[in-house]
């Protein structure tokens, strides 16, 4: 069995480094990816792509990306369930395994 994706989309949100209470370092991005077809009404939709980096992958995102640029990622579909109070959340991401940056956001304020 294989469980391989590649995704190319923007980013959604500044990457944000966090730290696991062992120490592990992640960061969450969501990409931003249109799909190659038209709806009924003539335009082209959105999926929104839930992306999970670890160590040095999310430090190097963190550090050299920011919304709206276009980047690679390669990696594998996860599954996961939590519980809250009141229900039951079922959630499937992509876990990164690389990350290509392949442009930046023309349009963003240099710092």
């Amino acid at each position: 069995m294989l469980n391989n994706t590649v995704i190319v989309g923007r980013i959604v949100r500044d990457p944000e480094l966090k730290e696991t209470e062992t120490g592990k370092k992640v960061t969450n991005i969501t990409l931003a990816v249109p799909r190659s077809y038209k709806n009924t009404e003539g335009e082209y939709e959105t999926d929104f792509i839930p992306c999970v980096l670890w160590s040095g992958i999310a430090e190097n995102t963190v550090t050299y990306c920011k919304t709206g640029d276009l980047v690679g990622v390669k990696g594998r579909i996860q599954s996961r369930t939590y519980e809250t109070e009141e229900t039951k959340h079922s959630i499937v991401e992509l876990v990164a395994e690389k990350v290509t940056f392949l442009s930046s956001n023309k349009n963003k304020e240099t710092d």
